[in-house]
């Protein structure tokens, strides 16, 4: 919080002092050989963001050597989640790590980022989806619509399960439960008598102590282990309503554009090889704590029964598709997604 209020206050003198174009500085800067500097904030917490961002990171300011400099920021430490989008379009901050839907871009696709329900199966399902289906070339129209934000790279997380207090054996089971989770995936679970709640990512734990949480839908086992929500829930439901977490990375497009193009060019090796590393780590880590693990109890809901939630999913698809062209093409997308890896069969589909 101290951190927050002195960036902000910071940031306020310099707007006022120097107008929007002291935020160009890393202009400036290059001409004069000085180091760029870069504010980033993700939307992961310390203890998360040592896998998901850091690492890459590090790297870049490593490989930059003294031409370009970023700090990472957690979850809500300069900026709320959902104000993200705002700041980096402002120049309060420069690049975020997130996803599309949490930190409200104000674009129509932003609904199909985070989980987006039963829209993948594997989180190698994300990448193909945006090199070889078309969502890469769907997402930078979407952003090119927007002033002062450049969408950057998409990449997989983890799937989306319940880890709860109490067990979830059925459906029944999910009504009156108050849930942490995403906007989107909160608006499907609701349909199924999930109370959806939000709050900073850091209260997280806290709040299912205190009861005012039943449970978690924001991450797999890996998460619930990694940011110690294992510690604070005893069960971990098997079934999931996403295989995989939808991220990006973003920047303000006025610091973007002022990089030299072997910085851009860095930059985007560091974002791949952050994607690359999440996808062994969470898909060896959902497994591994499946078998291993000792602070959950592994729960699951008859498949036949968990059937009425992927057919509920259909719905919302067709739904979300008659908002705009632009939506209804990425459902297009999906379903013809889902029925290539269908027919491809095993091991892209088992069902």
């Amino acid at each position: 919080m101290k951190n927050r209020r002195d960036f902000l206050k910071t940031a306020a003198v310099a707007t006022a002092g120097a107008g929007a174009t002291t935020l160009s500085a890393p202009y400036v800067q290059a001409a004069t050989n000085k180091t760029i500097k870069w504010r980033l904030q993700t939307y992961a917490g310390p203890a998360l963001a040592e896998h998901v961002i850091k690492p890459s990171i590090d790297a870049f300011n490593k490989v930059a050597n003294g031409e370009m400099e970023i700090e990472l920021y957690f979850a809500d430490q300069l900026v709320p989640t959902g104000e993200l989008f705002r700041a980096m379009q402002r120049g309060t901050i420069d690049a975020v790590q997130s996803d599309d839907d949490s930190i409200a871009a104000p674009v129509d696709i932003s609904v199909f980022g985070g989980y987006f329900p039963f829209a993948t199966r594997y989180s190698l399902d994300v990448p193909v989806l945006f090199e070889q289906y078309g969502l890469k070339e769907i997402w930078e129209e979407a952003y090119g619509e927007v002033d002062g934000v450049t969408w950057l790279s998409a990449g997989a997380w983890d799937p989306c399960h319940f880890n709860t207090v109490d067990p979830i054996n059925k459906l029944d089971d999910l009504k009156g439960k108050r849930i942490f989770t995403f906007p989107t995936a909160g608006k499907f679970l609701s349909r199924f008598g999930v109370v959806p709640v939000t709050l900073p990512w850091e209260d997280i734990e806290v709040a299912v102590q205190t009861g005012e949480l039943d449970g978690i839908a924001w991450s797999g086992i890996t998460e619930d282990y990694t940011v110690g929500w294992a510690d604070v829930t005893n069960y971990f439901l098997t079934n999931n309503i996403s295989g995989a977490w939808c991220g990006s990375y973003f920047a303000n497009s006025e610091r973007w554009d002022e990089l030299p193009e072997h910085l851009k060019t860095l930059f985007r090796l560091c974002m791949d090889s952050s994607h690359y590393y999440r996808q062994h780590w969470y898909w060896g880590g959902e497994a591994k704590l499946r078998v291993h693990g000792t602070k959950l109890k592994l729960t699951s809901i008859d498949d036949a029964e968990w059937k009425t939630v992927e057919n509920e999913a259909e719905k919302f698809w067709e739904e979300i598709a008659d908002r705009t062209p632009r939506t209804k093409k990425v459902v297009e997308i999906f379903k013809q997604y889902a029925a290539d890896m269908k027919k491809a069969g095993k091991p892209y589909r088992y069902s």
